[in-house]
């Protein structure tokens, strides 16, 4: 029970992140978990085990005697939660030896978790599944990746005849709105590869992500008296509803796409008479194809713009994150043991690609080849959040199986 009790525990401290907060980390209250997980830490020997000011858990597991040269492993998840959903007084339910019935969350009748709609579920029967109580995220998301780790550890501590090179532990602050590696100390981290325990479908191992890009659109139109407005007025919200009515409605969006098709998604608007901003995420697994999908921004403001003469519309495209297969593909041994160790724990492995990013998608190409293995979690951003605690369990169990196979592969 000891992976459930500190689940339990973790979920229940908010550590949702703010996309407009300037601060490193975005909210200061993720810090409350990351002082809890070091103290953890130390408590389980762990002596550097600290949390910088920027958020970040560092700790390093030292390595068994004779595995000292061994690559350096590092594991890891973040802390914080979505700003989809509120993450305050999250009140986990634990639902034993679930057996396939609607899951009715209490605190809102109306959020019913069924088999029929929800991927996986049908795969926990005898399970513990956990949900939060209908008015929250569950925080799964990634909580159960920090779980899995700090239960791993553990494994390794109190089991030391299971041989492991040096392992370096982080847990990230605010994931959730691409800042999750911002500040980390690459030198101080040490290590030669690593793994993000953030997947969803159990077994999966990820290798590929999108490429990411971030756009926005600054407009300034002409504002006027509405009762003297004839002929001058330029309506920045108007402007603004004319450019997102521009964009392709059956395709290049997150509601017509799946698989490997890229989108173009609005994700934040601001309006004034006077001025408008637009914020935009570009998602695709090719990378050149992003500048693609600026295009379909600019042709849609090249439509508009005629309408509005005296009016300034402006595109700027910045980039957030890469496609992580262009490293991994160069590492295959770091593909090649997380494969090995997830067989060994006696389940498939599915090589997946992830239709989002991961912190490992950023640390990939800051040097440190980083794939993702699943966590247990499902449903994510959402009320109807649930994790399964033998998949969490089977998710500890390779971030063990890793640490072993590595040192018996570099000794054999």
């Amino acid at each position: 029970m000891a992976l459930l009790d500190r689940f339990l525990r973790y979920v229940r401290i908010d550590t949702q992140s703010d996309p407009h907060s300037p601060t490193q980390p975005s909210t200061f209250k993720q810090k409350d978990l990351g002082a809890v997980l070091a103290r953890e830490l130390r408590e389980l020997g762990l002596k550097d085990a600290e949390l910088d000011e920027h958020g970040y858990v560092y700790a390093t597991l030292p390595a068994t005697p004779g595995h000292e040269n061994a690559p350096v492993i590092c594991f890891c998840s973040h802390m914080d939660t979505s700003p989809d959903a509120s993450g305050s007084g999250v009140k986990p339910i634990v639902h034993a030896n679930y057996q396939g019935q609607d899951l009715v969350l209490p605190d809102d009748p109306n959020i019913v978790i069924r088999m029929a709609e929800h991927a996986g579920l049908d795969r926990c029967l005898g399970h513990t599944i956990i949900t939060a109580s209908g008015t929250t995220l569950l925080g799964a998301d990634n909580k159960a990746g920090v779980a899995a780790i700090m239960t791993a550890v553990e494994t390794l501590v109190y089991n030391p005849s299971i041989p492991h090179g040096k392992l370096r532990i982080l847990f990230t602050p605010d994931e959730e709105i691409g800042r999750g590696v911002n500040a980390i100390d690459m030198e101080k981290l040490g290590a030669d590869f690593g793994y993000t325990i953030d997947g969803e479908e159990f077994g999966t191992l990820q290798d590929e992500t999108f490429s990411a890009d971030g756009a926005r659109i600054d407009i300034t139109g002409v504002s006027a008296h509405p009762g003297m407005a004839k002929g001058h007025l330029e309506n920045g919200i108007k402007i603004a509803a004319d450019i997102i009515a521009a964009l392709p409605k059956d395709r290049l969006s997150p509601e017509t796409t799946e698989g490997k098709e890229g989108f173009v998604h609005p994700v934040e608007l601001t309006a004034k008479v006077e001025s408008a901003r637009i914020d935009f995420i570009l998602r695709d697994f090719s990378t050149a194809q992003l500048a693609e999908h600026a295009k379909v921004l600019q042709a849609a403001i090249d439509e508009v713009a005629p309408r509005y003469p005296n009016s300034k519309i402006e595109l700027r495209v910045f980039e957030q994150y890469r496609n992580m297969k262009e490293v991994l593909d160069k590492h295959p041994m770091v593909m090649d043991l997380a494969t090995r160790a997830i067989a060994a724990c006696g389940v498939t492995p599915k090589l997946d690609s992830i239709r989002g990013g991961t912190d490992g998608s950023r640390l990939s190409f800051m040097g440190l080849p980083c794939p993702n293995i699943f966590a247990g979690e499902h449903a994510f951003h959402s009320h109807y959040e649930w994790a399964s605690l033998e998949e969490m369990e089977k998710a500890a169990e390779v971030v063990v199986g890793i640490s072993r196979l590595l040192v018996e592969g570099v000794n054999n």
